[in-house]
Order: C-alpha cells, then structure tokens, then sequence
C-alpha cells in the first residue's frame, strides 16, 4: 500500500483497548495518516482498563488523542459515533484501510449485517463496498455459533480476522511483547511492514 494511505482505527467495547492504543503508535509512527473511532463502550474500556478519561465533545477527544500520541491535526484526526456527516461516511471519501481493534462481537454482527447504525459501522460498509481493507480483532472467548458464523460471512467477503492471539516461539519476556505480536499481525494484514518481533526461525523482523 502507499506510503500516505489513510486509514481509520476504530476502538470498540471489547476488552483489549491496548491493542487499538499500541497501533495507534505504530500506525502514525509508520507515517500513515489515522482518524480514531471511538464507541461508547469503548471509551468506557480505555478508561477502566487504560486509566484515559477520554470521554467528551469531538474537539476534547481529538485534543486528549493528538497529546497523547503527540500527533499533528494532519497526521490524527477524530469524529463522533453519531457524526453521520463526517466524509469517511461517504465512498466518495473512503480511507485505504479501516482496522477494528478491538472489535465486540455486537459491532461485528453490525458490519456483518450492514446495519450501518453509527459512523464506525457505517465506514466499516463503505469500506467494503469499495473494495477496500477491512480487518477485524475480535476478542471474546469462548464463540458462540452465531459469532463464527458472523466471522465466516464477513470472512468470505474478503475481511481479515486477526484475533488476538499471541505467540510464544519469539520468547516474549512481557505483556507488551505479546501486545506488539497480535499489533504485528495487524500490520501484516494491512501490508505494513514492522519490527515488532522475531518471526518463526529466527529472521529478521518484517
């Protein structure tokens, strides 16, 4: 993908905000222009399991998100899960690439059944219409039938699920080394390349 693609990060409910956070990091630090979505769930996450009080107007959220990655406005933008008029709710301003990280079993069902309910599902069905990356991190444990089965649809649709789901041949040595792994897959599944970890056998990191 081009060096100046565009991609949208959605945080949803699901515990596991720290994998949206951590690629945030690397997104920007890769030189990708990132706008973050944010659910209300969501929000409650990153507070409870992430200590940020990001809650508040669109202005407040993008302030608090540009200090914490130190991002430019141009480098980091923001909109509400109601801002149904934001551009990336248009095809006609569809990013390269939108990752949901990490993503509810509810919002998973949203886009699986294109019910376009808020702005995250809304650019997540543009993205698909045209054509674009989609990949989904979804985390809960253990899956219903009604969760593979959502997965599998949206699967056959040429959507990449990356769950979360660490390895141990890299012999990680904390709990950010096995964040930076599922962060890794992320980035392969968008054609990033990274050095977030030693791949099987030893080579050098992608």
């Amino acid at each position: 993908m081009r060096e100046s693609m565009h991609i949208v990060l959605a945080i949803t409910g699901a515990s596991g905000a720290v994998y949206g956070l951590r690629l945030c990091e690397e997104l920007l630090a890769a030189g990708r222009t990132v706008t973050v979505l944010i659910s209300r769930a969501g929000f409650e996450v990153l507070r409870t399991e992430a200590g940020l009080d990001w809650a508040g107007s669109e202005q407040e959220v993008s302030e608090r998100l540009r200090e914490r990655f130190r991002a430019s406005e141009q480098e980091l933008r923001h909109y509400a899960e109601d801002n149904l008029t934001a551009p990336i709710a248009s095809g006609s301003s569809t990013p390269d690439a939108m990752v949901i990280c990490p993503c509810t079993m509810g919002t998973l069902a949203g886009v699986a059944s294109g019910s376009s309910r808020n702005l995250l599902e809304r650019c997540a069905d543009v993205v698909l219409k045209e054509r674009r990356p989609l990949v989904l991190v979804p985390r809960e444990t253990p899956l219903s039938e009604i969760h593979l089965e959502n997965m599998l649809r949206l699967a056959r649709m040429g959507v990449r699920m990356v769950p979360p789901m660490p390895a141990f041949y890299h012999a990680p040595r904390s709990v950010e080394d096995l964040v930076d792994f599922v962060v890794g897959k992320v980035l392969e599944a968008l054609g990033i390349a990274h050095r977030l970890y030693r791949p099987w056998g030893g080579r050098e990191p992608r």
